[in-house]
């Protein structure tokens, strides 16, 4: 008997605090929260979604046909104007070679052949059984052929040896830097096959060069943001890879024309980046660009979550006189989705109730 008087009375004493623990909750859940009215800033910014790239990449090509003979750089490597990138091995056929060799063979017997006519109209002219006129002929007969022995020679040259020297300079087998700037790619290797860049073929890529001093951002916004941008806007830059690092530019250019991505309307954007000390960015780098809208400082401001906006008015609840809420409504300004400016209605420190709990919430 006496163990069965205690069961009961735990019983009791767990049921009672479990009526007090709820009673206690239910009080407080119907006791209204209040938030305060304070001083501060609404920042309104549009987000573009990008990443950071060079202003300008150059793609380096071969001008002559092929194969990859040495490689004088590597990814990362700081390059100038002239300095050497790539050699060139010519690699004819065999009847290119040929044909090469024989167009140079028969280019020497018409020069000869020339300057053998040209020796007898000088003798003939000389005795005067010849005009002038038939004697700049000849000169200029053994001149064309003189210059076209001196091409196929040129071309042989190139065939064999990758390089051949003409009035103007030399024409070489290596490739140099069109530009100073780092070795972005390097997409050959010693042994590659390479096609030449000529007016009907692309040719080859061999590798690709950039300005890492001059990097900018290029990113999509939304056409809900996009008309209210301007040219000169500050951003600030979220960058992926180095998160906790304070990266500020000016928004440069904004697309005239829309484009289309899955369910979205986007417009492409670019904004010019301010190097910071101590900051290394890398071509390729994810980042997201916030573009600065609008900006209210010391301001009286509420979370929009207190706001109720109804038939174009804004309105909140307030403590009553008898302790029963009451509505009140305002005038709001500046909104970032998470704080609104008030600019009529409400004063510094005024209490203001938040809304009742959804009874999604309360489940």
């Amino acid at each position: 008997m006496k163990r069965w008087i205690i069961i009961g009375t735990v019983l009791v004493a767990v049921a009672a605090a479990l009526f007090f623990t709820r009673t206690g909750r239910l009080r407080a859940e119907a006791t209204p929260q209040k938030t305060t009215v304070t001083r501060g800033s609404v920042v309104q910014e549009a987000l573009a979604i990008g990443s950071i790239v060079p202003e300008q990449e150059v793609s380096v090509k071969s001008k002559i046909p092929g194969i990859v003979a040495e490689v004088h750089v590597a990814v990362g490597d700081e390059v100038r104007v002239g300095d050497p990138l790539i050699d060139i091995r010519p690699d004819p056929t065999p009847l290119e070679r040929a044909e090469a060799q024989r167009n140079l063979d028969m280019a020497k017997v018409a020069e000869e052949g020339a300057r053998r006519d040209l020796d007898r109209a000088q003798e003939l002219s000389r005795q005067g059984l010849l005009s002038e006129k038939e004697l700049d002929d000849a000169r200029r007969e053994y001149d064309s052929a003189h210059l076209h022995a001196q091409l196929q020679k040129e071309r042989l040259d190139l065939i064999q040896d990758g390089q051949a020297k003409l009035q103007s300079g030399v024409v070489s087998n290596r490739i140099t830097s069109p530009v100073t700037g780092t070795v972005l790619s390097l997409d050959v290797h010693p042994g590659d096959p390479v096609v030449p860049l000529t007016s009907y073929q692309a040719g080859t890529a061999l590798l690709t060069l950039a300005d890492m001093e001059r990097l900018i951002f290029r990113g999509t916004v939304d056409e809900i943001d996009v008309g209210r941008l301007e040219i000169g806007r500050p951003a600030r830059f979220t960058v992926g890879a180095i998160p906790d690092a304070e990266v500020l530019g000016n928004l440069s250019r904004i697309s005239p024309k829309a484009r289309k991505q899955e369910s979205a309307t986007l417009f492409d954007v670019e904004a010019e980046i301010q190097r910071a000390p101590g900051i290394v960015l890398r071509a390729g780098y994810s980042t997201n660009a916030k573009i600065l809208i609008a900006r209210a400082d010391s301001v009286l401001t509420l979370p929009e979550r207190v706001v109720k906006y109804e038939d174009g008015k804004a309105t909140v609840r307030m403590p009553g006189p008898d302790g029963k809420p009451v509505t009140k409504e305002i005038v709001t300004g500046l909104s970032d989705g998470l704080t609104v400016e008030i600019k009529e209605g409400l004063e510094l420190d005024q209490e203001v109730l938040e809304p009742p709990p959804s009874p999604i919430a309360k489940k």
